[in-house]
């Protein structure tokens, strides 16, 4: 796979003995990849990726592996608030919610689904590690949003979990909020934890609302994660 080198100042060495066990999926929220590709690299925006990737399927390196980006903000992910000396992060080209969120093109998706495996090959990095920027930032991020197709990267290539639950009857809200922290998520705000949760796994219907179909995905995912 061709890489393209657009590299950033936005780095940092990661912590000793810190190991790269999580890889994160964003969307970049911008108008064009050519903002959001001068913005990562913009030393007064202190903001980046490891890797860009454009709606063509164009992949941009910014930042080395081994360094720390500086892509995942303030997060938590499985008990851990420093998500980004953990992780590799990738920004998808596309306008986001805000500026006319739409569909990630087949080109762009076959492109991160290569560039995925390769990270995957070259990092310990469990299914249930693979993430998207709302998930381990619940209260503050959206992305990559109810339009990524995290159904067919589980499923089809392996990249991340899909739960295939059937709908279960509710249980106690504690019981609900422990398997969400299970999963991962921070529940300081349950209602945001679960609403990260469906965009994930139930994206045809986010409303932070506890119902039994995300129940018994909930329940699902439990089943299967590592």
């Amino acid at each position: 796979m061709t890489v393209i080198a657009r590299p950033s100042p936005n780095f940092e060495p990661r912590p000793a003995g810190a190991q790269i066990d999580t890889l994160v999926l964003h969307y970049t929220g911008m108008e064009s990849g050519e903002a959001a590709l001068a913005r990562l690299c913009d030393a007064q925006a202190k903001v980046s990726a490891h890797y860009v990737i454009e709606e063509d399927g164009r992949v941009f390196a910014l930042v080395a592996e081994e360094m720390r980006a500086w892509h995942a903000g303030a997060s938590s992910w499985r008990g851990e608030a420093d998500v980004n000396s953990r992780s590799i992060g990738i920004e998808l080209v596309n306008p986001g919610h805000e500026f006319g969120y739409r569909a990630f093109p087949a080109a762009q998706i076959e492109a991160l689904i290569r560039l995925s495996r390769e990270i995957l090959a070259r990092h310990p990095i469990a299914p249930r590690n693979v993430v998207g920027h709302s998930d381990v930032a619940p209260t503050r991020k959206q992305d990559p949003g109810e339009l990524f197709p995290w159904q067919d990267l589980a499923e089809r290539h392996g990249i991340g979990l899909w739960p295939c639950g059937e709908p279960t009857p509710l249980p106690p809200e504690h019981v609900l909020l422990s398997g969400l922290s299970h999963v991962g998520y921070d529940i300081h705000d349950p209602k945001a934890a679960l609403t990260a949760f469906q965009r994930h796994f139930r994206p045809w219907k986010v409303d932070g609302l506890i119902d039994e179909e995300s129940v018994g995905r909930l329940r699902s995912l439990l089943r299967i994660v590592r």
